[in-house]
């Protein structure tokens, strides 16, 4: 282990600490969640309503010292309602710019699904160019950044399935499921008495970075070490993923590019300063499986894009 790794591994051991006091059971999400956020990209959740997918942001930028904004979208929501506007100043008797909720740091799009096409794509100009465009000109957006999205995966109905285009730009996909009994009750106790998700400061949720401390962080993720082999395993996944009888779509070079930049991530969280096979194995799934889409005889025979990429592990030898 590096220098430059025990910062962020101390940092995340603290922030795993602090996000307890607020959630319980969805450990694994959490770690998945810090790594997007450290390594710069963004994050869709998927689950039922009632899983804390709204709690994990709000916990993610209450430990980041950053401001969260939330958007609940609709099928009228329009895009001047996400990036802002200019208004004119009947005082002044001038236009001055209004800003949107898209300007902060962790930006809740909720059931981002429900959005029509031309508000969804406001939305990727400030995924892929970390800018908004407000009347032909363009503003630069807080850093960090993180979008974390959240959808539902058995309610359709109004919805406007997001394009292949803006899923490329999510660095994961989380699915978020029901917790165990004992979890559930926990939650309950808790709520019992006292907590409330809207005041994570009152549970005792306390900042461990802020987002310039968060940004070195990031630049740090540069002295680990992703070696030839494993870079090579990385591609040869994304490569394979076009070549599955299975599937109609593989990943773009968007899919390996996230494995690299996310298995970094998750090595120097677990304090290690290079990257193993394992690391890669364990993100294929939440890195890849909303950029390849089913044949519909594979739907047809139940398979689900996880089913699809475990095969295309299980043919790939393993660097040692």
């Amino acid at each position: 282990m590096t220098a430059s790794t025990v910062g962020l591994t101390e940092a995340y051991g603290r922030a795993r600490e602090e996000a307890a006091r607020a959630i319980v059971g969805q450990e694994a999400t959490f770690e998945l969640l810090f790594a997007a956020l450290v390594a710069g990209g963004h994050v869709l959740l998927e689950g039922v309503p009632g899983t804390a997918k709204t709690l994990l942001a709000r916990t993610l930028a209450q430990l980041t010292s950053g401001e969260f904004r939330r958007v609940q979208f609709t099928p009228d929501l329009m895009p001047s309602d996400v990036v802002g506007t200019t208004v004119f100043d009947m005082r002044g008797g001038g236009f001055h710019l209004r800003r949107g909720p898209i300007f902060c740091n962790v930006l809740l799009g909720d059931e981002i699904n429900r959005a029509p096409a031309k508000t969804q794509a406001a939305l990727l100009e400030g995924m892929e160019e970390r800018q908004a465009t407000i009347d032909g000109e363009s503003h630069p957006l807080p850093e960090p950044f993180i979008v974390v999205a959240t959808q539902n995966p058995i309610e359709y109905e109004g919805t406007y399935p997001l394009p292949e285009a803006q899923l490329d730009r999510f660095m994961f996909k989380l699915l978020v499921g029901y917790s165990p009994a004992e979890i559930e009750r926990e939650v309950v106790r808790r709520h019992l008495a006292g907590f409330a998700t809207s005041r994570l400061g009152e549970a005792g949720v306390r900042p461990v970075l802020t987002p310039a401390e968060l940004l070195t962080c990031r630049a740090e993720l540069e002295q680990v070490a992703l070696g030839s082999d494993v870079l090579g395993y990385i591609v040869a996944i994304g490569r394979a993923t076009r070549e599955a009888a299975d599937l109609q779509l593989g990943s773009s070079i968007r899919g390996p590019l996230a494995l690299a930049l996310a298995s970094r991530a998750l090595a120097a969280l677990r304090g290690r300063a290079y990257v193993t096979p394992d690391d890669v194995k364990e993100l294929v799934g939440p890195a890849l499986r909303h950029r390849v889409i089913l044949k519909p005889d594979a739907e047809i025979e139940g398979l689900t894009t996880d089913d699809v990429l475990g095969r295309i592990l299980a043919g790939l030898e393993v660097p040692r």
